[in-house]
């Protein structure tokens, strides 16, 4: 599977989409694949702050719970209500679906994430 180059991905299997100041976060193809059918997110309020690595919230499926990290520090601006009724977009459509939107406080806390290839070779 090739993982969207457009992307930074931890090792955790969540991916951060960056621009400009706002990185938007949803979790991996692999992830949602590795859960199995998700059934449930939990997810911060907006105004929450979040630290990278910390976890931001979890993520349920028929097989079991797991928490959610952020990739980049920084405060939430924006949540995907959508999931609250329809978590299964995760599974269908991981790239698409965005779990969270932050205000990043250290853009260059980025560099410590995987590229797409690196990535791949985490997960192969």
């Amino acid at each position: 599977m090739a993982y969207p180059s457009s992307l930074k991905y931890t090792k955790d299997h969540e991916w951060v989409d960056l621009s400009g100041d706002r990185g938007k976060i949803g979790i991996t193809d692999y992830a949602q694949k590795q859960l199995g059918d998700v059934v449930y997110v939990e997810l911060p309020d907006v105004g929450t702050t979040v630290k990278q690595g910390e976890s931001f919230g979890t993520i349920e499926s028929v097989k079991s719970v797991s928490e959610l990290y952020a990739p980049v520090s920084g405060q939430v601006v924006e949540v995907n209500g959508s999931l609250k009724d329809k978590p299964e977009t995760l599974n269908a459509k991981p790239y698409e679906s965005w779990m969270i939107v932050l205000q990043v406080s250290d853009p260059a806390e980025a560099a410590s994430l995987l590229d797409a290839t690196q990535y791949g070779e985490l997960v192969k």
